[in-house]
């Protein structure tokens, strides 16, 4: 099934909200967004980013607003979507038909659209986790400059293998054979796993 028979089979579908969605499609296509179908519901897009989809559940459906906690929402209708998981989306739901503000949601879909085109959106943080470098291969590091350059070149996450590789194991003997299969792995550049990846 191509994408667009997805978007197509997926407000067609028999469902309690049937026209409700319709409503909320007819008022995404007033804006120059694109449609798309992605994580099995539509999304609305421009500059290929996600700013919209339109969605719709057991009791009840709506719009997720991907960036929404940046939307100024001036008649507080916005919820956030998965509380504590995510920092910018946010969700107008609705239960009934009557409940659509179309006026409304039209403006907020254009605001949407604005922010993401203006580069107003919630940027993932990345998570630079400390990394607990085992004894043996520290002391390594610090013997040889050469090795720790090296070291310091892979991504965090290689780096973390190679110190979960070490730490993990139980016994001293087995921690210096671990060291020893990775040190010339760490001064060729080559990752724990690379192999497998």
């Amino acid at each position: 099934m191509t994408p667009s028979e997805k978007i197509e089979a997926y407000y067609e579908k028999e469902h309690p909200f049937k026209e409700g969605i319709a409503i909320l499609r007819s008022l995404a296509r007033q804006t120059e967004a694109a449609e798309s179908y992605k994580w099995n519901f539509p999304v609305y897009t421009i500059e290929n980013k996600n700013v919209l989809g339109i969605c719709k559940f057991k009791n009840h459906f709506g719009v997720w607003f991907f960036n929404g906690s940046l939307l100024k929402d001036p008649k507080k209708v916005l919820q956030n979507a998965q509380e504590g998981k995510t920092k910018g989306m946010r969700h107008w739901k609705f239960s009934s038909l009557s409940e659509i503000d179309r006026e409304g949601v039209l403006s907020y879909m254009k605001e949407a659209l604005e922010n993401q085109k203006n580069g107003l959106v919630i940027k993932p943080e990345k998570k630079k986790t400390e990394i607990d470098i085992p004894e043996l291969l520290q002391n390594s590091l610090n013997a040889k400059p050469s090795l720790r350059k090296a070291y310091l070149e892979f991504s965090n996450y290689k780096q973390k293998e190679f110190c979960e590789y070490i730490g993990e194991a139980k016994q001293e003997a087995t921690k210096q054979k671990r060291l020893e299969k990775v040190l010339p792995m760490i001064e060729q550049g080559i990752g724990l796993n690379d192999k497998y990846r």
